[in-house]
């Protein structure tokens, strides 16, 4: 597991993610390979086909790559809702490894499991099977992957991102909500080198820190 998927530690939950489901530590780089093109049934070394051929579904300009809009138009919640765009934005740029805007067939694969990894997780904390999370679940949640924070703190987070009303999220804001949680967290404790749970930040260093958080 790489640093930027390292478990929380300290003030932040002694016992870290738990099984919390996380993206590849190290997954293959490069395009279509030659020879296994669109004039080709057959999928790339190391890719499944299944995964292949829903990667050529998914490519509708044929470009060899996927992009955030693209991604949306094939992804939809348990509860037959499209993925939000943020979401897929978010996905796109965690496994864009050169950093291009788009994910090639190998990008996409590590992609397609990171996805089926949280979808096994959403199920495990969708306690009433509702095919949502509301706030007593997402306790749950976070709770089980070791961060210490209240039910009114859950509660927040649930309003932020209920796009229905309903006092419920998403799969799709459910995966946004936990990696947007992660990724300030670790930006916290760099400044907290006393893991006290405690950190004095200039403006500008809160600035940063926001930034670097929701802009990637």
């Amino acid at each position: 597991m790489t640093s930027q998927y390292a478990n929380p530690q300290g003030q932040y939950g002694a016992s870290g993610y738990g099984q919390q489901p996380t993206a590849p530590a190290g997954y293959p780089q490069g395009g279509v390979s030659q020879g296994f093109g669109y004039g080709s049934s057959q999928p790339p070394p190391g890719v499944n086909p299944d995964v292949w051929g829903w990667f050529l579904a998914v490519d509708t300009d044929r470009s060899g790559k996927i992009t955030a809009n693209e991604l949306q138009q094939a992804l939809m919640n348990t509860n037959s809702t499209p993925f939000n765009a943020e979401t897929c934005r978010l996905m796109i740029g965690m496994f864009d490894k050169d950093r291009n805007g788009t994910i090639d067939v190998q990008e996409f694969s590590a992609l397609w499991k990171y996805i089926q990894d949280w979808k096994g997780c959403f199920d495990r904390f969708d306690q009433d099977r509702s095919g949502t999370i509301d706030s007593r679940e997402l306790y749950t949640a976070f709770t089980t992957f070791g961060y210490r924070l209240s039910p009114e703190f859950c509660e927040l987070v649930v309003r932020k991102f209920d796009r229905r009303n309903s006092r419920t999220i998403s799969f799709d804001d459910f995966i946004q909500s936990c990696v947007m949680l992660k990724n300030l967290t670790d930006g916290f404790r760099q400044h907290d080198t006393a893991q006290q749970g405690v950190i004095n930040l200039g403006y500008e260093q809160f600035l940063e820190m926001v930034m670097d958080t929701v802009v990637r």
